[in-house]
This record gives C-alpha cells, structure tokens and sequence, in this order.
C-alpha cells in the first residue's frame, strides 16, 4: 500500500542524494504552457536513483549485511550501485548483455558487481531471482516494489511544489514504476490533475495491458528506449496505472529521435530515448495539451553515445532539417551545374553528391545522382523539388 506520508518521509531521505531537479519552461507548443522536469540531471543521470536509495535505505540491518542484487538496463542499476555503496553493503546487478557499455561502466564505477546476461530484461530479472535464492541476496526490483514506487513519487511532490496550478504530467512509461509513484502523489494532492504514460510502439507492454484489463506479456520489444524496453508491467505497478493514470499512448522511433534532437538543440538537455518520450507525445499531438500547463518529464539522460549521432541524423530528417534527393540525368555536361544552381537559388545547402552511370535502370545515356542537402523544414524541401521538376529535372 502506498501511502502520501510515507513518500513526504522518502522525500526527508533522500534530501541530500537526489537533486530537486528545477522546471525548466519549454518552447515545445504555441498553444500550451510546457516545462520540463529534468531527472537526466541527477547524479546517476537518471530519476532511478530515487526509489533504488530509499529502498536500501529501509533494509533491516540483516537484510544489509547479504547484500543486494537488481536487473536493470542500466539506469536502476546505477541507482542500486549507488545507494548501496553509500550503505557500505555490497551490491550485484544483472543487465541485459545488450545494455550501452556506457552503461555498464558507470554501475561499476558506483561501486557494484555486474553479471552480464545474454537477452533483454526479463532475461536479466530470472537470473538476478536465481542469484537471490542461491546466495540470499535482497532484490531491489526496478519498479514492482512498494519501496522503489515511494521513491519515485518524490517526483510528484516536487512537481506540485513547484507548479501547484500544473494540469497535465506526462511520464515515460516501461514497467510502470515512475508512473506509478508519480500519479499517486499528484492525485492524492491534487485529483483535477491529469497523468498521461507514454510508451515506445516498440514496446506498449503497459498501453496493451491496459487495453485489455490485464497484464499483457509481449513476445519482443525492440526500441531505442532501451530503459523503458519491458515486456510486461509489474502486479503493482498495472493495478496503480489502472486506478490513478488518465492514459497510456505511444510514440514512434522518429518520433523520439526529432525529442532528442529538440532537446539538444532547444534546451540544450541530453536525453536518451526513455528519457525523450514524453517529450515526443507533446510535440507530436499525442496528448490533448491546448492551453494547458504541461509537465514532462524528461525522466533520464544516460544515452548510448556511440548511437547519438545516429538519433540526431534520423530527428534531422524526421524534421525536415536533412533531405535526400535522388534526380534522373541526361549524362551530358552542364546538368549537374544546373541541378547545383537551382538548390542553391533556394537556399538548399548540399553536403554531399553521388554520381551514377551504372545503375541498369539507367537509360544508356542517363545517369542518376543522389544529392543530401540541409534544409530549413519540410516545405522547404518541397519548394526545391518543385524548382527542379520547373527546369526540367526528374526528381525520382
């Protein structure tokens, strides 16, 4: 059972470990007032630090002195790593073996053990229960634990400290543990308030476990939101979605990628992709936001570096920023002049061109020529192809 006054004692706890993480107003819709709740500013990076801390901070001195082990992507594991160690206790986490080495070396240099486990979470999660029962370990689970959702929903206070007039919140959602905290701290003080989830379409455990009325267990999930890549909600965590949560929509891998690259470049915040997607739902129309005021919260920071450049070619082109233009040519001299001169009339920027004479859907005497240019937006891009379709030029 939650309870408001155990989350107020959580919050006393975790005073001089978790960041109160400040709104920061966004310029995200013309017809919304948007803030930002920035949890990829906490130390670990992420808001996992909250319910992982108060959790070990509640283990009996005997339960302390076996130690812990948790599952994790990565983020919770950081949290646990963190939280223990400050506890002086040991700390064993089990990660999917396809977890960011970004990752994996800050939990270990917050002072844990890893065991890397080939698959994705769940797979992680049956080992860490094996490790528990052979070897008497606690597990902090990452969000199906009383303990772990009270210390999320600090988020919740802080929120309506902040902005008490707040109408909406928007969470990312994986298995449903900061959602959870959340939702039941902003009703409990405020009931008017709506709380919206939002999933990857990759990965909709919660949003088809809602549908449906009950905890839904998906084949695979595959998204570059690797921490909110869950195959199933947690018993707890379904029950508090279901009573507390207005609704769970979901958001496309371009769709999290243009967040990202948003949040970089507008509030200059690093985001991984659990992290962007509440940010996406609001950019794209996902959530029924007009003149209200909107909390997202941009729940963790720790992306895969080796992937961000990636993301951000890929929110680039989903914003109409990087385009692609593949034109049929006489293969005579002067045509790719004249293709060059009419991008640069329009203000395209070319960044690089491939010239083809082989490609056998060429006529003989035809070659075809892939140009990538910078543009300012996807009418942009549409000016420039009506210029080239007026001086003769085929854009395929």
């Amino acid at each position: 059972m939650l309870t408001i006054e155990e989350i107020y004692k959580a919050q006393n706890v975790l005073k001089d470990v978790a960041r109160h993480t400040k709104l920061v107003p966004a310029a995200l819709r013309e017809d919304a007032q948007v803030f930002l709740k920035p949890e990829c500013l906490q130390l670990t990076g992420s808001f996992k630090l909250r319910g992982a801390y108060y959790k070990i901070s509640q283990l009996t001195p005997e339960e302390k002195s076996r130690g812990v082990i948790a599952c994790s992507a990565g983020n919770h594991a950081q949290g646990v790593a963190l939280g223990a160690t400050r506890a002086g206790i040991k700390s064993l986490i089990c990660l999917p073996s396809g977890a960011p080495i970004s990752k994996v070396e800050a939990t270990k240099r917050f002072g844990a053990e890893v065991c890397l486990v080939q698959g994705v979470y769940d797979d992680a999660y049956a080992k860490a229960i094996e490790l528990r029962d052979k070897y008497g370990y606690t597990l902090v689970h990452p969000f199906d634990d009383p303990l772990v959702i009270t210390g999320q929903g600090t988020i919740g206070l802080e929120i309506l400290q902040d902005l008490p007039d707040a109408d909406i919140i928007v969470v990312p959602v994986g298995g449903g543990g900061l959602i959870s905290g959340v939702a039941f701290a902003a009703k409990t003080l405020n009931p008017k308030i709506k709380v919206y989830g939002v999933q990857a379409e990759g990965a909709p455990s919660m949003a088809s476990s809602l549908e449906c009325h009950r905890r839904i267990h998906l084949n695979n999930v595959s998204t570059i939101a690797d921490g909110i890549a869950v195959k199933e909600p947690g018993i707890n965590t379904f029950d508090i979605c279901n009573r507390y949560v207005d609704g769970i929509v979901t958001v496309s891998e371009d769709e999290i990628a243009a967040a990202i690259l948003n949040l970089i470049e507008k509030q200059k915040l690093v985001a991984e992709g659990a992290g962007a997607v509440s940010v996406a739902a609001v950019m794209f129309n996902k959530i029924p936001v007009k003149d209200k005021k909107v909390v997202c919260l941009v729940s963790g920071g720790n992306i895969d570096v080796t992937i961000l450049s990636r993301v951000i070619n890929r929110g680039l082109t989903v914003g109409g920023r990087l385009s692609t233009l593949i034109i049929n040519l006489a293969d005579k001299p002067g045509q790719l002049s004249g293709v060059c001169k009419v991008i640069a009339e329009l203000g395209g920027n070319i960044i690089s061109v491939v010239h083809d004479r082989m490609d056998s859907h060429n006529s003989i005497n035809g070659c075809v020529i892939r140009i990538e240019l910078e543009t300012r937006n996807a009418d942009h891009i549409r000016e420039i192809k009506d210029g080239l379709n007026e001086e003769g030029y085929q854009v395929m």
